[in-house]
């Protein structure tokens, strides 16, 4: 039976809130290090617990089928689990101090939030507290597992949020936006305001009961989700609030079990963090963190291989801290959904080459149900020796077919669509971990193209294309009309032309950051919309040793040799 959060109404009502920075928790589970018998694991994989889970099985969900969470990524590189405890203003396990998903809905009107909590009120009943039996099945195969919170969201209409808590309907005082004074189309405004001690002890009290209950190896605050804890202009005063409430949630875990560990994962700009009232920089300082994990472009889950984590290596250097990088999946451009394993080896090297260390694996469920090539990815990731003379595929984060505008956190960069003016050159940089020239003095190197997609060009424009400062040369082009498309592998894009520089060694890109720069020289005069550059691809090609073929290079049905 589940028990409502009403000891915390009373507790608002009396305006009583317990505990404060630095205080212990009493009765806490002790730490199992059931895992792999390290408490420092370098791939972690977050799993939604909803998506390929808990969504997809028919009710009654049985005990096996929901244990498939883990024996999915049974004898990967995976080390630790990052479970999701639901939604987050409701939990999808046995919770004494929360709500469970839709336990306040009569009627439904949506039909997988209600299997959610068809299968999960299933599985309690018949004594298989979801989130135990994650954690046991875990620690049975070999994996470590920390709880997710989403620590922030916000709210919509009763009886048509159905994964809303009772909490958050019955407390609207609390919000953001509850001051009244700002736009309520304000991205926040009905998101918690962490200025009030009842939200912080809220939140506090579902983290410290997941330490005190079940057998974890840590937790994770997923900061990286709403970006908005605070009103405007209450941010600066903010982030001491927010320091001493992680620092809270810090002596807590460590107090349940001393190798336990806490993860937080923030957007990739510590300058953003900053300035929505997240002081990572106070947090190392403070020793209250053990994972910092660096997510950019998380709201279209993208591919963003030009995340930049060297600041955070560099802000924790002299720290026990780690950072991970975070590694997404989804591509969503016109010709793919997810990234293939050139386009994943891009990523991952790219992070191993700004010194982090480790990775976080974030919204790979989209690949469910995995077949070989998910297996393959995960196979590589861990070792960046393995993916560097193997073919990588490396791009731009740009529109997609969902987001035409994909929003980015604060202090994250994105560089496309980037409009094209008569005369202004227009740069973007790429970053790539390839070094081309120790693989060429062994003869390993076997194609490298740049791409680059402009959109509302026609024939009769004149561009310029320059790498690093030096004009790409027109004898190394071919040009792709794409002007209209009858069909498209996945959706049209049209009035477009593909640049494509077939490049010999003198004209490679360098490992680091490189500078693409485009120039429209003379415009069609009798075209109205704007010209802009839609995708930058780089693409390069590894032979296996020296002189070696490559699948395409011989037919064998009609191969002969010479002199035959």
């Amino acid at each position: 039976m589940v028990v409502r959060r009403d000891f915390l109404k009373g507790a608002l009502g009396a305006g009583i809130v317990t505990g404060g920075p630095g205080e212990e928790v009493a009765d806490a589970a002790p730490s199992t290090n059931a895992g792999r018998g390290q408490t420092k694991p370098r791939v972690m994989f977050y799993h939604d617990g909803r998506h390929p889970l808990i969504y997809m099985y028919e009710p009654p969900i049985q005990k096996e089928e929901y244990e498939a969470g883990v024996d999915e990524l049974a004898g990967t590189p995976v080390e630790a689990i990052m479970f999701c405890l639901g939604d987050g203003r409701t939990v999808l396990h046995d919770t004494q101090v929360g709500e469970l998903w839709g336990d306040n809905m009569e009627k439904w009107p949506h039909l997988i939030f209600r299997r959610a909590h068809q299968n999960a009120k299933h599985l309690i009943e018949q004594g298989n507290d979801p989130l135990r039996v994650i954690c046991d099945r875990a620690h049975a195969k070999g994996m470590l597992l920390y709880p997710t919170l989403l620590v922030q969201q916000g709210r919509g209409e009763r009886g048509q949020d159905t994964r809303c808590s009772d909490f958050r309907f019955d407390n609207v005082q609390l919000e953001i936006g509850a001051a009244g004074d700002l736009d309520p189309d304000f991205a926040g405004y009905r998101m918690l305001d962490f200025k009030h001690p009842e939200v912080r002890e809220e939140r506090f009290a579902l983290i410290e009961e997941t330490l005190r209950r079940y057998p974890v190896d840590g937790f994770e605050l997923q900061l990286n989700y709403g970006l908005h804890y605070f009103h405007p202009r209450q941010v600066a005063a903010g982030r001491q609030t927010m320091s001493d409430w992680i620092e809270r949630v810090y002596r807590a875990v460590k107090a349940s079990g001393a190798n336990r560990e806490l993860v937080i994962r923030v957007p990739a700009s510590l300058e953003g963090c900053h300035g929505i009232g997240l002081d990572v920089r106070e947090w190392l300082r403070r020793g209250i963190v053990d994972v910092l994990v660096a997510q950019s472009h998380a709201y279209g889950e993208l591919l963003d291989q030009n995340g930049e984590f060297g600041p955070f290596v560099a802000a924790a250097e002299k720290t026990d801290c780690r950072v991970h990088a975070a590694i997404q999946s989804h591509v969503d451009s016109d010709r793919l959904g997810n990234a293939t394993t050139e386009m994943i080896r891009a990523a991952v090297t790219n992070a191993w080459d700004q010194g982090v260390d480790g990775l976080y694996l974030v919204h790979w469920f989209g690949y469910w149900p995995y077949q070989a090539e998910f297996y393959e990815k995960l196979r590589e990731v861990p070792d960046a020796e393995i993916m560097a003379p193997r073919d990588k595929y490396y791009y731009l984060v740009t529109a997609t077919g969902r987001y035409p505008e994909p929003r980015v956190e604060p202090g994250v960069r994105r560089q496309l669509p980037a409009t094209l003016a008569v005369g202004q050159p227009t740069a973007v940089e790429m970053r790539i971990s390839d070094d081309l020239p120790r693989w060429e003095k062994v003869g390993r190197v076997h194609e490298v193209m740049l791409r680059i997609r402009v959109a509302n060009t026609t024939e009769l424009d004149t561009l310029a294309f320059r790498l690093n400062g030096k004009p790409l040369p027109a004898e190394s082009l071919r040009k792709i009309n794409q002007m209209y498309r009858m069909s498209a592998p996945r959706y049209r894009t049209g009035s477009c032309y593909w640049f494509v520089f077939r490049l010999d060694s003198s004209n490679w890109p360098r490992k680091g950051i490189n500078q693409i720069e485009i120039t429209l020289q003379r415009r069609d005069p009798e075209v109205v919309p704007e010209v802009f550059v839609r995708d930058v691809e780089l693409q390069i090609e590894y032979l296996m040793g020296k002189h070696f073929h490559r699948g395409q290079d011989i037919d064998l049905g009609r191969y002969e040799p010479s002199g035959h």
